[in-house]
């Protein structure tokens, strides 16, 4: 198939069956729309291009094609506006993934990584410099042309321009009876479903969220995704919860069984999707459909892939890991809620420990806390208590489940007074507790 264009070869990716041997269904067809082949390789080239054509198109000298993101979007519009010549620059708080950063860079992006309160942009906080910088995106002038793919009906339209329709067309004219897609921007899913019940009324759309705390690259926690403008709860039936866990064992399915390179988000959609499907499978009394998105390639996420499971690279399995905590440990976490840690903070000794990104920590704290970023902190539990045990620690993330997470793991390893601030930084901002600045 010849083109003039790489752009052209956006979208028609084949729907594949998954064989039933592997997810062992007994009453339902399970297909993967495979967005990995796209020419960037992901699902975000849709949306990369119908959002940016219209403004590279018009683009004058000295513009830059801007975007808040840290993932696949970032890397197909840099791709994008490389093709036009525009500089490309991402503005994020949350490049988590090594892989991803090089490669931005490798492909000549600009990297902002801006301070953010939280994980996700929260368009209604103006006091949160990752919400200024996006007001200032979304004004007119200042030679930024600016996607913005969290509030971008275009986002949307991408989808139902393309890929619900060829969803369809793939399933004979009839569109499936179940829809499962993991929520990040809520472009895929909402464009897709719009699509599918115009010709099922009654197709099952089942959106998935990451676990509270839980990182799962292209995929929001359910208090992220309510942030995004373009989410819709209406638009989901229902709204499930998958973790890194259930991310990485879909991975491993469909890499070595069905030899689809996926990356984590299309492993929690394929897990998610059978997790789903098996509480219905047995009472089913017709053959049913279901189709799910494989959103990327599995190679930008080797070393999340290593960090989470060292034994699949002939490591050893990391010692003192939160992902080896158990529901009941995480239960019994020890957490104060805002006035009682400021009590507690001036009747003890306890060193607060800011676990966000130095940005974030810089732009506002707690006063005689210090910082040390979550994914560090991690590196330097596997040799053992990092604290005195005689000195108490308060741990303090953006929302509180990730501290939440560390202070069960500090009590496991010993310590006898390892406690987290409930609701994080965003709940004692609110509550109208002292920060500083550095």
């Amino acid at each position: 198939m010849r083109y003039d264009d790489i752009t052209e070869a956006i979208g028609a990716t084949p729907l594949v069956r998954i064989d039933p041997a592997v997810h062992g269904l007994a009453n339902v067809d399970l297909y993967a729309k495979l967005e990995l082949l796209n020419p960037f390789g992901s699902v975000k080239d849709r949306a990369a291009w119908h959002m940016a054509g219209p403004l590279l198109s018009g683009a004058a000298p000295g513009d830059t094609l801007v975007e808040l993101s840290s993932g696949n979007t970032a890397k197909a519009l840099a791709l994008l506006a490389g093709m036009h010549g525009v500089p490309f620059k991402s503005v994020t708080n949350r490049m988590k993934v090594p892989e991803i950063k090089e490669l931005l860079l490798l492909l000549g992006a600009e990297i902002d990584e801006l301070p953010g309160q939280s994980e996700c942009l929260d368009p209604t906080d103006t006091d949160d410099p990752l919400t200024r910088m996006h007001q200032r995106l979304a004004a007119s002038g200042g030679g930024y042309l600016h996607t913005d793919q969290y509030f971008n009906e275009r986002n949307v339209d991408a989808h139902a321009y393309g890929t619900g329709p060829e969803i369809v067309k793939d399933l004979d004219g009839r569109a499936p009876d179940y829809f499962v897609a993991c929520v990040g921007t809520a472009g895929s899913s909402t464009g897709v479903a719009r699509v599918l019940r115009q010709h099922h009324a009654d197709v099952e759309v089942v959106g998935l969220v990451a676990a509270k705390g839980d990182f799962i690259p292209g995929i929001r926690t359910i208090d992220e995704v309510h942030e995004v403008g373009l989410f819709d709860p209406a638009v989901y039936d229902a709204l499930e919860t998958i973790d890194a866990d259930d991310a990485i064992d879909g991975l491993l399915t469909l890499v070595r069984r069905c030899g689809i390179l996926t990356g984590p988000t299309g492993g929690g959609a394929f897990q998610g999707a059978v997790r789903f499907l098996r509480t219905i499978d047995a009472g089913l009394t017709s053959r049913k459909t279901a189709v799910f998105i494989v959103c990327d390639r599995v190679e930008s996420y080797l070393s999340y892939v290593r960090d989470r499971r060292p034994e699949l690279f002939g490591r050893p399995p990391r010692r003192n890991s939160a992902g080896t905590l158990t529901g009941a440990e995480l239960a019994a976490a020890p957490v104060l809620g805002v006035g009682d840690a400021q009590r507690w903070l001036t009747e003890t000794n306890a060193v607060v420990v800011d676990l966000r990104s130095p940005y974030a920590f810089q732009a506002l704290h707690i006063a005689g806390s210090i910082n040390i970023v979550d994914e560090v902190f991690a590196e330097l539990l596997p040799a053992g208590l990092p604290f005195s045990r005689r000195r108490p620690v308060l741990l303090v993330c953006p929302v509180g489940e990730k501290s939440a997470r560390y202070s069960a793991l500090l009590t496991r390893m010993g310590h006898p007074d390892a406690r987290s601030l409930h609701g994080g930084i965003i709940a004692w901002r609110d509550a109208g507790a002292e920060l500083v600045r550095d």
